[in-house]
């Protein structure tokens, strides 16, 4: 592969700021966002969107009816989107989000380590993919004998994980 120009590369300052869903249900999804995974509502359109964020920033998710109130989760095979994903600070912050998910009894689609991070699946009430993810340390990410990322996927050690907590 040949090397890209650095004129031909957005920039390594470049980050994915937020996230805006249709949803079917505001509420359900308000719901969701804020008492399962523990945002906080930080505006609202009325009734038919609401921001949430962590921390106080303007919003990380916006969540509307505008396209799709009382609509249907895509069927599997269709386009759209696969997952989005919430990078927590670290591993103990990660543990927290899984005993959360625990404690409400909240399914979980799977759970993996990736040698560069380990990461929660789930689906919100609208069926939208969520990982929520840890980095490890950018010098413990796996890489082969030219120096190159090698993830991989691999079971999550949930008894590892919630070790953080104690």
């Amino acid at each position: 592969m040949a090397k890209k120009n650095q004129s031909e590369l957005i920039s390594s300052e470049t980050r994915i700021g937020h996230i805006h869903l249709k949803v079917a249900d505001l509420e359900r999804a308000v719901e969701f966002y804020k008492n399962v995974l523990g945002f906080e509502i930080t505006s609202r359109i009325g009734d038919s969107a609401a921001f949430l964020s962590a921390g106080g920033y303007h919003h990380h998710i916006g969540l509307n009816t505008w396209e799709s109130k009382n609509g249907k989760i895509a069927p599997q095979g269709s386009t759209g989107l696969y997952h989005f994903a919430i990078l927590v600070p670290n591993r103990k912050e990660l543990a927290k989000v899984l005993q959360r998910l625990t404690d409400k009894k909240y399914p979980i689609d799977g759970a993996a380590d990736h040698g560069v991070s380990e990461a929660i699946y789930l689906r919100d009430p609208d069926g939208n993919g969520i990982e929520i993810y840890a980095d490890r340390p950018k010098t413990k990410w796996p890489k082969d004998s030219e120096g190159k990322i090698l993830m991989y996927t691999k079971a999550l050690d949930f008894e590892s994980l919630m070790k953080e907590l104690e």
